[in-house]
């Protein structure tokens, strides 16, 4: 579970840092981010001219490298070259962005937001090889929280590495599908995030990656990335375990709305409550995967899922927010054509890049309440019915497509259109992961 992001947190105390010490204290606070859409005006990545249509492409074209950079993950098999760290983050095909304030005082850096990367980064002063970037470079020298850690740390340990003294600093090297790169040095800083009311909330040793060097197709109006996996070193696993309950939810708008913001909420206060279901989930690779068992189209029937998918070992499909469109395995994704085409009376039209299956002509509203709701039905009888809206997209003037592609001998990914309207909570605790319909713009 990448936007610019504005913070309302909740707290009993006007102030507290989140340290070891602090454990108690912390247990009192919870705190929510609110997203902010690259396609959104509050965007810098905000384009006027782009259409609905437009962006709706764009998306599903960038779903597309995602989906290969989940699958490059998950099914690496070993070889990593040492000091090698090889990401599924492609720089450019993000959805969403976060504004990061490390340091003491508090610098801001605004960095891709992801769910499936697992460092915090930003280029540092002195980078004499990094992308060009439009916001200054941080300086550790400027911050008094700032420090290196040593190659025998833990921290450094969760991240690929080769042999080192045990008093040396921990180095690490990225590599990016492009063969865009990052080189740097893991430190930890102080993370600070703020009330609406101002009073700051201090997050203290938080595992950091200080680059000096990148190159490659890095957006000049980006200044870092923010890694929300389930890695050791990634902003969820090391800020969630000090709040008063290991949690945190998102709940994204519908594309087609620019002006609302979806939310990340962590700790007790993103509990998905009220009319609910809940599966089990598992970590694999760092990533979130769920055991999906049938997919059910109205007035149809039902779509069997084989229970093994590729790279994982327990669950068959991973929960990711950074990918737009759902993937399926050949097979399914076949038989949920043919489902979805018997009860649809619309005429079928073409994916003019080719990316998804089925597709049909749309002349107007009425046209949209012919397409069928679509059931996800996980482990644990947890079924989430999804609207056409959440379910088909635009992709060329009066053409919706059936918003699955395939997933080859690929990893099968739950994608971010299905979770639109949904509030989707993560127990860490249990693990399982929790759905809710909602009205996210009013969340």
């Amino acid at each position: 579970m990448t936007i610019v992001v504005l913070l309302v947190l909740s707290m009993a105390a006007a102030a507290m840092t989140i340290t070891a010490a602090a454990a108690a204290a912390a247990a009192a606070a919870s705190f929510s981010i609110e997203l902010i859409h690259r396609d959104s005006p509050k965007s810098p990545f905000f384009n006027e001219s782009a259409t609905s249509l437009d962006r709706s492409r764009a998306a599903i074209y960038r779903s597309a490298h995602e989906a290969r950079r989940i699958a490059a993950r998950v099914q690496r098999k070993g070889g990593i070259e040492l000091f090698d760290a090889v990401s599924r983050v492609v720089p450019d095909s993000f959805e969403y962005l976060m504004e990061l304030r490390v340091g003491t005082p508090p610098f801001s850096i605004l960095a891709v937001a992801d769910t499936g990367s697992d460092l915090i980064w930003a280029n540092c002063v002195p980078c004499t090889k990094c992308y060009k970037q439009a916001a200054p470079y941080f300086d550790p020298r400027k911050s008094s929280s700032y420090r290196t850690l040593p190659c025998n740390s833990n921290l450094c340990k969760a991240l690929p590495h080769g042999p080192c003294a045990d008093v040396s600093t921990c180095e690490y090297h990225y590599a990016y599908q492009d063969g865009s790169k990052i080189d740097g040095v893991l430190a930890t800083e102080d993370l600070t995030f703020y009330s609406s009311a101002g009073s700051p909330l201090v997050f203290s040793n938080i595992a950091f990656g200080c680059n000096s060097q990148s190159s490659g197709v890095f957006s000049s109006r980006t200044a870092g990335l923010a890694g929300l996996s389930a890695s050791p070193v990634s902003l969820v696993s090391q800020i969630v375990p000090s709040l008063d309950k290991k949690y945190f939810s998102y709940c994204l708008v519908p594309m087609s709305d620019t002006q609302a913001s979806s939310k990340v909420i962590f700790g007790s206060a993103g509990v998905v409550v009220g009319s609910k279901v809940t599966t089990l989930m598992t970590v694999e690779d760092s990533l979130f995967a769920l055991r999906l068992t049938e997919i059910i189209v109205d007035g149809a029937g039902s779509v069997p899922v084989p229970t093994s998918a590729p790279g994982l070992k327990k669950g068959n499909i991973i929960i990711d927010s950074g990918t737009t469109v759902n993937y399926l395995p050949a097979g399914v994704l076949s038989s949920l054509v043919r489902q979805v085409s018997r009860v649809v009376s619309l005429p079928k039209a073409t994916d003019p890049d080719r990316l998804l299956p089925l597709c049909f002509k749309v002349t107007g509203e009425s046209d949209w309440q012919k397409l069928p709701f679509i059931t996800f039905k996980f482990a644990g009888e947890a079924s989430v019915r999804l609207s056409p809206t959440s379910m088909f997209m635009e992709e060329a003037y009066q053409v919706v497509c059936l918003a699955v592609a395939d997933s080859g001998s690929d990893t099968p990914i739950f994608g971010n259109v299905a979770q639109q309207n949904l509030h989707v909570g993560y127990d860490l605790d249990i693990p399982a992961v929790s759905f809710a319909s909602a009205d996210c713009t009013k969340f």
